[in-house]
């Protein structure tokens, strides 16, 4: 039977305390023992089912835990406060002093930043390749390369990686190949493709509802167990824990993402195709435009769609500004970063989350001035979003003045 994201999470069944239909909530930072005996052995990781402190682990975060490592199909999963929470400890934990790490170049700013400015004070180097030229990927590896890193769509330009492909130079070269999922939950499943750890920003789609900040990593039970070594385990060491509120109200909010995605995907894929045939420089995998299209196919689970992300190019940064700030004003959506939202949300990625990046590499990448990335909506009637957005689109000169049906 093909592996569905969606069905895994509803096959998970967990009751509260009382035999509510929501696992209850441990809200607690520390657990008490009968014996003196069980908690040394909690300490020296010999008891399953036991708590110690919430650094470690809580009932709610391992519910949550499961619920991520059945969706994307992994041995287990470990929750953390953010997105960057999850993905800073896995690279600190698989590298040490001298080690290297083939990127992509096209990352979310947080990751970009921490792999061109910070880790290079530990001796961890990175180079930066255009993920989608799997020849390029494999001549940056060195004899000290531990990782290759990329996201399934990367932020904000929406390239594809060849995650099968990458596998393939991974497993030659003795690597690990860290995949960020979070442009595209559902629908694709990494690690089903050959990734060995999956991460996400639960922030984002997971959670749905920009109320929480938080993140996971998914991948084999000796991984996450070495992430939550008390010796040297880098998630637990660095202290980046979920709060057990958070955890569970993000868990009741996965119950409704096969839905949302299907939306969010929909919406998406009409916008994009509008804007494209009216002339505008739109990107989304959903296109056949798109450089990727035909790869994104071969890896989806496809009743979830291409996702909810796009992008067009208003042709400056002034223009850009002026639609977006218009479109907030006629309440299309937000001028706002994140994604993931019941409304559409849109930034210049080049000014906001993707600042960090220079504007050199900005232009040798093709992020321009003018780029709008949006998260699009789960909006009910998405043809009357499309002739607000055109409207809009008209009277900043984005587009030409026409009636617009």
């Amino acid at each position: 039977m093909k592996f569905n994201p969606a069905d895994t999470i509803q096959d998970l069944q967990y009751f509260g305390e009382f035999g509510g239909v929501n696992p209850s909530i441990s809200d607690s930072s520390t657990y008490t023992f009968l014996s003196a005996k069980t908690m040394v052995d909690t300490f020296e990781g010999n008891i399953d089912g036991c708590h110690l402190y919430s650094r470690h682990t809580t009932p709610s975060n391992l519910n949550l835990g499961d619920a991520l490592a059945a969706m994307e199909g992994t041995e287990t999963a470990n929750v953390a406060a953010s997105g960057m929470g999850s993905i800073t400890p896995v690279l600190l934990q698989l590298c040490d002093a001298g080690d290297h790490i083939v990127s992509s170049r096209t990352i979310y700013g947080g990751t970009y930043a921490f792999l061109k400015n910070f880790i290079p004070r530990l001796g961890i180097q990175t180079s930066f390749v255009d993920i989608t030229k799997l020849a390029i990927v494999e001549a940056a590896i060195t004899k000290n390369t531990k990782i290759l890193y990329c996201e399934s769509v990367s932020n904000p330009l929406l390239e594809v990686a060849d995650i099968i492909g990458l596998s393939a130079i991974a497993k030659k070269h003795n690597l690990k190949l860290v995949v960020d999922n979070t442009f595209s939950p559902l629908s694709i499943t990494p690690a089903k493709l050959g990734a060995d750890i999956v991460c996400h920003s639960l922030t984002k789609f997971i959670n749905g509802s920009s109320d929480a900040v938080g993140g996971v990593v998914c991948g084999s039970q000796e991984f996450i167990n070495d992430l939550r070594s008390v010796n040297d385990g880098a998630s637990m060491l660095l202290g980046s824990t979920m709060d057990s509120l958070r955890a569970s109200s993000i868990l009741k909010n996965m119950r409704t993402l096969h839905i949302r995605m299907k939306q969010h995907s929909k919406n998406a894929a009409f916008l994009a195709g509008k804007f494209h045939a009216d002339g505008l420089i739109t990107v989304y995998p959903g296109l056949e435009s798109h450089p990727s299209h035909e790869l994104f196919k071969s890896m989806m689970n496809a009743e979830y769609g291409f996702g909810g992300m796009l992008t067009i190019d208003a042709g400056s940064l002034e223009k850009a500004n002026a639609l977006m700030e218009l479109m907030q004003q006629k309440n299309i959506g937000y001028l706002a970063v994140s994604l993931g939202f019941y409304k559409t949300l849109f930034s210049a990625p080049g000014t906001s989350t993707s600042s960090e990046i220079s504007e050199d590499e900005q232009k040798e990448m093709g992020l321009t001035d003018g780029l709008i990335r949006f998260s699009i909506g789960l909006d009910n009637d998405i043809e009357r979003t499309y002739r607000m957005m055109k409207t809009c689109m008209i009277e900043v000169g984005v587009l030409e003045n026409e009636l617009v049906l």
